[in-house]
């Protein structure tokens, strides 16, 4: 399971980075009905290692600073298949015309499986939570 958390942590980090290079390393090569797919929150679902990719470049064109604090990590490796959960804590430039930070945090799902050139991910599914007023009421 530590290979699977390195690999996700080397994900994220690409993401950070804005390095489109380690993220293609990471993905898989799509073949016969193993096909990458992807779920940015809000997102319609991505299908295909070109589309997939074509989303991260720009993702990370368009987003001058983000970083990723993961919580609730869990994995379980079943075979070739590995599943990932965790919380991302993001924390990313503010899509404003001030200066400043934006926080968020999406719920992720990463499925990854086991290939000839080692574990590549296969399918990510992140899913935002809404933050609001309700959370601070519930906390007391």
């Amino acid at each position: 399971m530590k290979d699977i958390e390195e690999l996700n942590q080397a994900f994220y980090n690409a993401i950070e980075s804005g390095d489109l290079d380690k993220m293609s390393e990471i993905w898989i090569e799509d073949a016969g009905a193993r096909v990458a797919m992807c779920v940015h929150p809000g997102w319609p679902m991505l299908t295909g290692r070109s589309e997939v990719l074509r989303s991260w470049a720009l993702i990370m064109a368009n987003t001058p600073y983000i970083q990723f604090v993961l919580t609730d990590v869990q994995t379980t490796v079943i075979g070739d298949v590995a599943v990932l959960t965790c919380a991302e804590n993001i924390l990313t430039a503010a899509d404003t015309d001030e200066p400043g930070f934006a926080a968020g945090r999406v719920v992720a799902s990463n499925t990854y499986v086991r290939t000839p050139k080692g574990w590549r991910l296969w399918l990510y599914h992140g899913s935002p939570v809404l933050q609001g007023d309700d959370e601070e009421d519930q906390e007391e």
